[in-house]
């Protein structure tokens, strides 16, 4: 049976809405309107907490100040979140903020949410370019995605690789790890917006959050925008630099 409602919120857009990545917000909306299932985004403002009530969280990315204005509240109220059951997808910064701790690019260490099994710190390049990578345990196609992080991600035991790298810049430099997953959590580094570049991830999110096997949304436009990424091959100007 479909749900009547599935309540997507968009967590802090002010302060992690720099890269557009609220446009993911705006295609798991759409994906499940597509299916006559009826969607509600709900807007967090930064110093509320995460609501235990909805069934998707969206963190997006941003710089350093304002990401460290949103690390406290994260911390305090997320876990209660997926406690209740909420899927979650982190991009870029997001990602940083949901693992143990990240250093700014000024040195100052961070406590993360804990709910990702990893450490960032700053690294010393950024990391920009098209990226193509290969997803590891979920059965999707390949990922394209835009990169732009000075963060250095490294995973712990408990979190897997959303994907592997095969061009591009990964989690850190000399690496292959694309993000990460853990649980019902999905961590990025992929922009785009990742999921109008991804759809496919798009809908795994939404199985995890309805229970659903969804049926196929055919769009030949996506698809072939996605094939135009997909034949793109960055040169070594795209890497870490």
């Amino acid at each position: 049976m479909k749900p009547s409602r599935v309540r997507i919120a968009h967590l802090y857009p002010e302060a992690l809405g720099t890269y557009g990545d609220g446009g993911n917000v705006d295609v798991l909306a759409a994906r499940l309107r597509w299916r006559d299932v009826a969607a509600e985004v709900v807007t967090v403002h930064v110093g509320s907490p995460v609501p235990t009530t909805c069934d998707l969280i969206v963190i997006g990315g941003g710089e350093d100040e304002p990401q460290s204005v949103a690390a406290a509240e994260l911390a305090a109220s997320l876990p209660a979140a997926l406690d209740a059951g909420a899927v979650v997808l982190a991009v870029c910064a997001g990602l940083q903020l949901l693992g143990h701790t990240y250093s700014t690019t000024s040195g100052q260490t961070v406590a993360g949410a804990g709910v990702l099994d990893l450490t960032t710190v700053a690294g010393r390049r950024r990391a920009i370019g098209e990226v193509l990578a290969d997803p590891v345990d979920l059965e999707l196609p390949r990922l394209t995605g835009f990169a732009n992080h000075a963060g250095e991600t490294r995973l712990g035991p408990a979190a897997h690789p959303l994907a592997t790298v095969v061009s591009g810049p990964a989690n850190h430099p000399g690496g292959k790890d694309e993000g990460a997953v853990q649980g019902k959590v999905v961590g990025t580094y992929l922009h785009g917006p990742v999921l109008a570049r991804n759809p496919g991830l798009a809908d795994h999110l939404l199985q995890l959050a309805t229970g659903l096997d969804l049926e196929d949304l055919p769009d030949e436009e996506v698809e072939h925008l996605r094939q135009e990424r997909l034949g793109h091959r960055p040169g070594p100007r795209l890497r870490w630099r």
